[in-house]
């Protein structure tokens, strides 16, 4: 159903939504949109961080008393 829409369907929904909601309402939202995105971003890389730690933590096999002694 959404697969026929087009560019003129695109810009009539993008008419519509400015004239309903605003200019500023539109410029605030979009600002909340992308904190989140950058808070998400963030989020996985932070992810992917501490899965990096974990892994390279597994592979260290060494006794913890042989860490000591060298």
């Amino acid at each position: 159903m959404l697969n026929n829409i087009g560019l003129p369907g695109l810009l009539l929904i993008a008419v519509v939504v400015l004239v309903l909601f605003g200019r500023g309402k539109i410029s605030s939202l979009m600002g909340e949109v992308g904190k989140g995105i950058t808070a998400f971003k963030k989020g996985v890389d932070d992810g992917k961080a501490e899965l990096e730690d974990s892994m390279a933590e597994a592979r260290d096999v060494t006794p913890e008393s042989e860490k000591d002694k060298a």
